[in-house]
């Protein structure tokens, strides 16, 4: 069995806003022990900023289309399960993230990136009905997850065949 390889990748990482605001808790952590150590004070407030800046990159979830399998976070789905994915942006992603979410859906949702896909599932008996991603380039996301829906459904025999 061919692996496909590696159609979309990624990480849904903090803003920028976001990760200067976290690298002000090292000046503020260097103020509590400035009056113990300078020095110590300093090195203290230098490791605690970068690694909260290290620890919300790393922490971060990824999306990723490979080897016919969307990842959201933790979760996987294999392409066959998808129907056509809906990429939104503006308006449209705010209303989708907002008073138009399905309480039944999957989500992976980021403040500070705007982009949104929306990926119906074709299994009626799953509990979850679509799954609601954030992601700066929803264009890219949905045209690699049909790329996987093609793939799945290649892959699939037809009834004449399995017979």
């Amino acid at each position: 069995m061919q692996k496909q390889r590696t159609e979309y990748r990624e990480r849904l990482t903090p803003s920028l806003w976001i990760l200067v605001s976290a690298a002000v808790v090292g000046p503020m952590a260097a103020l509590v022990l400035a009056p113990l150590d300078a020095t110590l004070a300093l090195i203290v407030g230098a490791v605690v900023g970068a690694l909260l800046i290290f620890a919300l990159v790393a922490l971060s979830p990824v999306v990723e289309v490979r080897d016919g399998v969307l990842r959201a976070g933790r979760a996987h789905i294999g392409a066959e399960w998808l129907r056509e994915p809906v990429a939104l942006m503006g308006d449209e992603a705010r209303q989708a993230r907002g008073p138009g979410l399905d309480r039944n859906s999957w989500l992976v949702i980021r403040g500070g990136i705007a982009g949104l896909v929306v990926v119906p599932l074709a299994d009626e008996d799953d509990p979850v009905v679509s799954w609601v991603v954030s992601t700066r380039t929803p264009d890219r996301l949905a045209a690699a997850i049909n790329r996987a829906r093609g793939y799945a459904q290649s892959r699939q025999m037809s009834p004449i065949e399995s017979s």
